[in-house]
C-alpha cells in the first residue's frame, strides 16, 4: 500500500501547476492532503480517479485537509470523523479543516485484511510573540490527547494508525539546513514544540522516515518561496508520516518527490512517499 502525504499550498494553485502528473505517476492508494484552501466540490473535481473527503477551514483561504483513496486500490473506506476536540465540543474556528480521520481497511495479495486509521493532519504554523503561538499550543494540546487515545487504541487491539501530514515542527538539527539561527528563534524550531513531538515518538508512536533514514541531513520537505532556498536546499523537514508501531515495522520504502527544478514546483513542498507492505 503506497501512502502520500502533500501540503499543496492551495489545490487549485498545484493543479494549474501539474500537480495531474506527479499523481499520475506516483499513484499513491492513499492521498493525505493539507492546505487545500478550497470546498469540497472544487477539490474533489481535482482528485480525479480518488473516493476523497475533504474538511475545508472556516475560515475562508485558510487551511482544509482531504484524504482520498484511489478507485481500484484495495482499501475500502470506513467511517471518517473531523477534528481533534473533545467529542460534543465545537472545533474553534482557526483549527477547523486541521484533522480529518478515515478508518480503512487494505486487503493484501492473499486476501488477508488490515483495519487502519489515517489522519490528515495540519497543524498551526505559529508565529512567536503572537496570538497565532498559543493558538498553535492549545491545538497541539488536543491533539496530543488524541494520539495518546489512539495509540492506547491500536495496543489493545484495534486498527493500526497512520498521522501524518505538515505538522510544521522540526525535531532536531538533521530537519534543518539553518539550524543555529532559527532554533528557539523561529516557530517550528522552539523546543517546547519539539518537545510534543518527542513525547509521541517515547511513547510509542514512530517516524516512519527517520526510521527508515535514521542518519541522513533530512530530506527536507519544504523550503520557502523567498531567495534561493529551494535551489540551495536550504529546507526543513516538517511534513512527517507517524505510525503505530506495528505500522511502522511494514514501511519499506519511503521517498521525498522533491522537484527537479523550481520551475517544476507545484508546492511549496514536497509529497513524502512510503511503501507498506500488508
Amino acid at each position: 500500500m503506497r501512502v502520500a502525504t502533500i501540503n499543496v499550498n492551495g489545490i487549485r494553485a498545484a493543479a494549474r501547476k501539474h500537480m495531474d502528473s506527479w499523481l499520475e505517476s506516483s499513484a499513491p492508494d492513499v492521498l493525505l492532503v493539507q492546505e487545500v484552501r478550497a470546498d469540497e466540490t472544487t477539490a474533489a473535481a481535482l482528485l480525479p480517479g480518488y473516493e476523497s473527503v475533504i474538511w475545508p477551514c472556516r475560515v475562508k483561504g485558510r487551511a482544509g485537509v482531504a484524504v482520498a483513496v484511489r478507485q481500484g486500490a484495495p482499501v475500502t473506506v470506513g467511517a471518517v470523523r473531523r477534528g481533534v476536540s473533545t467529542p460534543g465540543s465545537e472545533e474553534p474556528d482557526v483549527d477547523s479543516g486541521r484533522w480529518l480521520e478515515m478508518d480503512l481497511t487494505a486487503t493484501n495479495g492473499a486476501g488477508a485484511q488490515t483495519p487502519l486509521t489515517v489522519v490528515s493532519a495540519y497543524f498551526h504554523s505559529g508565529q512567536v510573540g503572537t496570538i497565532k503561538m498559543d493558538q498553535k499550543y492549545a491545538h497541539l494540546n488536543l491533539v496530543d490527547a488524541r494520539m495518546s487515545s489512539l495509540l492506547a487504541g491500536a495496543a489493545a487491539g484495534g486498527p493500526q494508525v497512520l498521522m501524518a501530514g505538515d505538522l510544521n515542527i522540526v525535531r532536531s538539527e538533521r530537519d534543518i539546513k539553518n539550524w543555529r539561527p532559527n532554533h528557539n528563534k523561529s516557530a517550528g524550531v522552539l523546543d517546547e514544540e519539539i518537545a510534543y513531538l518527542e513525547r509521541w515518538f517515547g511513547a510509542g508512536w514512530v517516524d516512519v522516515a527517520r526510521s527508515l533514514a535514521p542518519d541522513a541531513q533530512g530530506p527536507y520537505t519544504w523550503w520557502s518561496q523567498r531567495g534561493k532556498a529551494f535551489d540551495n536546499d536550504a529546507g526543513w523537514r516538517i511534513d512527517y508520516q507517524v505510525a503505530t508501531p506495528q505500522l511502522a515495522g511494514r514501511a519499506r520504502a519511503f521517498t521525498v518527490d522533491r522537484a527537479p527544478s523550481y520551475a517544476e514546483r507545484w508546492s511549496d513542498h514536497a509529497p513524502v512517499v512510503v511503501d507498506y507492505d500488508l
